[in-house]
């Protein structure tokens, strides 16, 4: 099978390259998907740089977390699954229900990666895509979409018709949890540096756009031109806490996913004034995605695709995912 590579001790996505695999078996537990469609996420480009929680890779390993496909043969003892169906990846292979359980972690370099034609993963880490979806559009919903109903609907503060939700960006887990809280029958205010991409978001649903850039105190802001959020999708970290803190109305959640800048420490006075949550979101659950796909498909949300590449057009996607002209999320085909 052809599969793309991320080399040992690779320090860019640019390392990527193609190579030629032996075409895998599921064993005992274990199912074989042939894959459809990847979608890349922010991560991706950490285990990429090396900086991902297990540093620099050891070996070549095939990358990408978020995946969805067809099911071509299925092990002794697999029960939930048959040829032909139609699945996607879980970020977390083992994390099937309850708390956080963490665990092994598709594409990061240790485990299998979405990136090639097979993957044989275990029959408790395959999820059943959304009916109504595409593969396209089901590949963005292991970390991206699972991630946004996390932050929004699971936890002691799950989001209520009503509420106001603020998404930073327009990052793919920033616009699905936009979809998302709409479809929740709530206001959502987005922030951006571009004030072209804020016009596209309030096209797409968003009440309020805020130029970052130039509203420097933006959490003040909202706060005071808004009435503030019950909601803040954190995808920033240290640098934006703060002032998403300062956005909160009372009782607030920052719903803390902080991978863009995730080191160092904000003032957390914010919540003490709002008498804020903050919950740390590392993606979720099987049962998470599950729940997800279900509101998916009653709900018809559809994935926002900025832009589609090929397979042999990988790192061509890279690029345009980290590039400014970045939207959404950005698929890589199979055919």
């Amino acid at each position: 099978m052809r599969a793309w590579m991320m080399p040992a001790g690779t320090d860019s996505f640019e390392k990527l390259y193609q190579e030629t695999l032996p075409d895998p078996e599921p064993g005992p537990g274990e199912v074989l998907i042939r894959v459809k469609a990847c979608s890349i996420n922010y991560r991706d480009f950490a285990v990429a740089r090396g900086v991902y929680m297990g540093g620099p890779l050891k070996e070549a390993a095939v990358p990408l977390s978020d995946g969805a496909g067809e099911v071509a043969a299925v092990g002794e003892g697999v029960t939930q699954f048959k040829p032909g169906d139609k699945v996607q990846s879980s970020f977390f292979m083992t994390w099937v229900d309850g708390p956080p359980a963490g665990g092994p972690a598709l594409g990061d370099g240790q485990n299998p990666g979405m990136l090639a034609e097979y993957v044989v993963l275990p029959e408790c880490g395959v999820v059943p895509m959304a009916e109504s979806l595409d593969y396209a559009q089901a590949s963005c919903m292991p970390c991206a979409g699972v991630t946004a109903w996390n932050a929004l609907y699971e936890g002691p503060r799950a989001l209520l018709p009503g509420n106001r939700v603020l998404v930073l960006g327009s990052g793919g887990v920033s616009m699905l949890g936009m979809q998302l809280a709409l479809a929740g029958g709530c206001e959502v205010i987005a922030t951006s540096s571009s004030d072209e991409k804020l016009e596209r978001i309030k096209g797409l649903g968003a009440a309020h756009g805020v130029n970052y850039k130039k509203i420097p105190e933006w959490g003040p802001h909202i706060a005071e031109t808004f009435g503030g959020v019950d909601k803040v999708i954190e995808v920033g970290g240290s640098g934006t806490a703060a002032q998403s803190m300062a956005a909160l109305r009372m009782l607030g959640e920052c719903a803390m996913i902080g991978v863009l800048d995730p080191e160092g420490g904000p003032n957390t006075r914010g919540l003490m004034l709002s008498a804020g949550l903050m919950r740390g979101i590392f993606v979720g659950s099987v049962a998470m995605a599950r729940r997800l796909n279900a509101a998916v498909d009653v709900n018809g949300i559809k994935p926002l695709i900025g832009k589609a590449f090929s397979f042999d057009q990988a790192k061509e996607a890279y690029a345009h995912a980290w590039g400014p002209d970045s939207f959404a999320k950005t698929v890589i085909e199979l055919g």
